[in-house]
């Protein structure tokens, strides 16, 4: 299992993981670019989700699946994450 992060990962963090699996450099994946049509599965999308997971960012496959850009997956990553954080905050009081 993988160790938590103290951040949510980067849009060039995204772009990196998702080059990696398609075979292509990370600057060629625009913001908008569906992901799909660039080559990114459904597997390949679930096991990217379950990274996150074991990094403690409760992400939904059904929500990145729905809307395959970097751009959204940024808002839901950072979404994910800033309720971890209130979770994380609430447990502490």
């Amino acid at each position: 299992m993988q160790r938590d992060i103290s951040a949510p990962p980067t849009t060039d963090d995204l772009r990196r993981a998702i080059a990696t699996i398609v075979g292509t450099e990370p600057g060629e994946i625009t913001d908008d670019a569906n992901l799909v049509f660039l080559g990114l599965g459904s597997l390949e999308m679930m096991r990217l989700v379950t990274r996150w997971r074991r990094q403690g960012i409760a992400v939904e496959f059904g929500e990145l699946a729905a809307e395959p850009t970097v751009d959204a997956w940024q808002r839901h990553l950072h979404a994910a994450w800033e309720a971890r954080q209130v979770k994380t905050e609430e447990a502490a009081r």
